[in-house]
């Protein structure tokens, strides 16, 4: 049976710190890998688990990586990739190619395997598709957030994250164009935004200066108190948001 779910949001910073502990703070989450695989490409991370989304930040540990550039090039937005998991990456992929969608690089690591397309030609941000071989289950294995994740989840602070935040001068061409790659249905929403709609979250694409990917919207259980909390470690908090890592964190109810 086909699927597509949002199973992982990148985000790159110039440093993990305080970025990353500010986060765990703030959203009452805890790291629940540290990827050392990632240091061949000059960088270092960590991974939350949001339910069973995995938010993860991602930093340069030398000069010249593909992160680096991208930070320099967006002015340090930090939103980088969507990762999402699906039945079939390569044949997914195969159909973003023939949309002139590019791809960038091949992760294939038994019993996981990723496909992820040229941010380019995605634009806005780099979009993967992956699986995971013998787990189709959300809760289930998930070699980058490493052998245990589930154990790290936290729910007493924040539900759920329940949709990524797009930005374009032409919403609805960015929002076609990501409904053609993922092969969903796009619909028009208010004040000039289009969304895309996933079983486990939601793609919302705003009206923006530029095409990059802006915010990400949490379900917390008292956005009175989250917003305190990013308050107290100096973050400038208006209307239940606030930006961390180049991104806006967007508090419901």
């Amino acid at each position: 049976m086909s699927y597509l779910h949002l199973r992982q949001i990148c985000l790159v910073a110039r440093s993990l710190e305080p970025v990353v502990s500010d986060i765990a703070a703030i959203m009452g989450l805890e790291v629940c890998y540290r990827d050392p695989h990632v240091g061949k490409y000059g960088l270092e991370n960590a991974l939350l688990p949001v339910g069973p989304i995995l938010l993860e930040v991602i930093a340069p540990t030398r000069e010249g990586t593909a992160a680096g550039r991208f930070l320099d090039k967006s002015g340090g937005s930090g939103g980088y990739m969507a990762i999402f998991s699906c039945d079939d990456p390569d044949g997914r992929a195969a159909r973003a190619n023939a949309l002139d969608v590019r791809t960038a690089n091949v992760i294939d690591h038994p019993p996981y395997h990723g496909v992820q397309l040229h941010p380019r030609d995605c634009r806005a941000a780099f979009i993967e598709l992956n699986h995971t071989e013998g787990s189709d289950d959300v809760l289930g294995p998930y070699p980058p957030a490493g052998p245990d994740w589930p154990r790290a989840i936290r729910s007493d602070v924040t539900a759920a994250l329940t949709e990524v935040v797009l930005q374009s001068p032409d919403p609805a061409s960015l929002a076609a164009h990501w409904a053609r790659i993922l092969d969903v249905v796009p619909s028009a929403g208010s004040n000039g935004a289009q969304q895309l709609k996933l079983p486990n979250a939601g793609i919302r694409v705003e009206p923006g200066e530029r095409e990059l990917m802006s915010g990400l919207t949490f379900r917390v259980t008292d956005a009175t108190s989250v917003s305190a909390a990013a308050r107290a470690r100096g973050y400038a908090v208006s209307d239940d948001r606030f930006v961390i890592g180049g991104v806006t964190f967007v508090l419901t109810m």
